[in-house]
């Protein structure tokens, strides 16, 4: 997450694509124009002691852990219609499409998802662990509505293959999701005027209401920088060129483009960051426990890719300065309830919303963001259950995670940061 250094992140890429008046602002102020640092609001941490831990300990480990069989392939539903809304229009360009797996992947999350190994050519069922504890997942825990993984709608979606970018889904259509997300919650503030400005007034809020604006704003900050970060620069008939666009990183998060509000948008995304920090480190228990396992088809890389989950996890939890989750709900036990359950319930809408995105690689890595950062809210309001959880491979656990939200919860949490 290099966020503090954007002007030399994206300073290579600036020739040839700036425009004039974004030119003058570079000449101008050519070192600080996303330059974020300092103490985090909310927090006792601060931009450089995660830059430094991001950057030199955590990413290049999970960078190496997304790109594992396990971690590449996300079943989802992309043909769900809008509950919304009727007039839903989809994206007619080539880049909003989504590329389906190869078919040797196909056999590949075939097998990830039946929990099957093959041996001797024959296929033994081993549905233990993951299968076994679904049924006992707890609904009310969920922050998110999740796909129905055995809806004939849902595929398997090689994320590789489909990297989050820039695909040209913009516009009135793009507008009008995020007016629905910033407007149609029950904790705007009514000093907002702008829909897609929810920052305005925001410490006038409660912690809680706080830190729910500043996810959600964390969440679209994150699909901002990915859109300008991987950015199609040329089209032809003989290659496509993606890079970095300098002028819609700055009309996003200049502060001298958007009213001093870049930087604010900037500072949420490090506030997303550390709050799914805070629940890889939390949920480490779940993952250490001998019952779970990696299921890909293939003993001996499962068990390696295992290992380097639990190092990432690990790490994790080193972090010196995590976010303390003990601030939020923690007043009058009857009004922390019932502002609880309204977080979760706002939060289950804004997941709604995803189906109706027109573009559907915008879909799918809105409804993997989505996903991702409620498993992180189910795993920090879960502390009790993780903490109960059995040594032994025979009981029953109080608290799982399926497949869907493993996986969600880790590219998630790569997608918080741009290297």
């Amino acid at each position: 997450m290099k966020l503090s250094i954007g002007f030399t992140y994206f300073k290579a890429a600036m020739y040839g694509i700036v425009e004039p008046k974004i030119q003058k602002i570079l000449n101008r102020n050519t070192e600080n124009f996303c330059n974020v640092t300092g103490h985090i609001d909310d927090c006792t941490c601060d931009v450089e002691t995660i830059d430094a831990f991001n950057n030199q300990k955590l990413f290049p480990k999970l960078q190496k852990l997304l790109q594992s069989d396990y971690f590449r392939f996300y079943k989802v539903n992309l043909n769900k219609p809008c509950p919304f809304w009727t007039d839903q229009s989809h994206c007619g360009l080539r880049d909003c499409a989504v590329k389906p797996c190869e078919p040797v992947s196909v056999v590949l999350v075939t097998l990830m998802h039946l929990n099957v190994r093959a041996v001797s050519g024959v296929l033994i069922n081993t549905r233990r662990a993951i299968l076994e504890w679904s049924r006992h997942d707890d609904e009310e825990e969920r922050f998110c509505v999740a796909d129905d993984e055995e809806s004939p709608d849902s595929q398997h979606v090689d994320l590789l293959l489909n990297p989050e970018r820039f695909t040209g889904y913009k516009g009135p259509e793009a507008w009008k999701i995020w007016n629905s997300i910033y407007e149609e919650n029950c904790f705007k503030p009514y000093t907002v005027k702008r829909p897609l400005n929810p920052m305005v007034s925001y410490t006038r809020l409660c912690v809680e209401k706080r830190a729910f604006y500043r996810l959600v704003s964390g969440l679209h900050t994150s699909i901002n920088v990915h859109l300008s970060a991987r950015y199609l620069l040329a089209d032809n008939w003989y290659e496509k060129k993606w890079g970095r666009n300098v002028s819609e990183f700055q009309q996003r998060f200049d502060a001298n483009l958007t009213e001093g509000e870049g930087p604010k948008r900037l500072r949420n995304l490090y506030f997303l960051y550390l709050i799914e920090l805070r629940a890889l480190a939390k949920v480490l228990p779940f993952f250490e426990q001998p019952a779970f396992q990696l299921y890909t088809g293939q003993p001996e890389y499962d068990k390696d890719v295992k290992s380097a989950l639990l190092e990432v996890l690990r790490l994790a939890r080193s972090f010196p300065l995590h976010f303390d989750e003990t601030s939020l709900f923690a007043g009058d036990k009857s009004e922390a309830a019932e502002l609880k359950e309204d977080f979760k319930k706002t939060f289950r809408n804004i997941s709604r919303i995803m189906d109706c995105v027109g573009c559907f690689k915008c879909r799918l890595w809105g409804k993997l963001q989505t996903q991702g950062l409620g498993t992180a809210l189910k795993i920090m309001f879960s502390e009790r259950q993780i903490e109960a959880l059995p040594k032994s491979t025979g009981s029953k656990p109080g608290f799982q995670l399926t497949r869907q939200e493993i996986v969600a919860l880790f590219n998630a949490f790569g997608s918080t940061r741009v290297h």
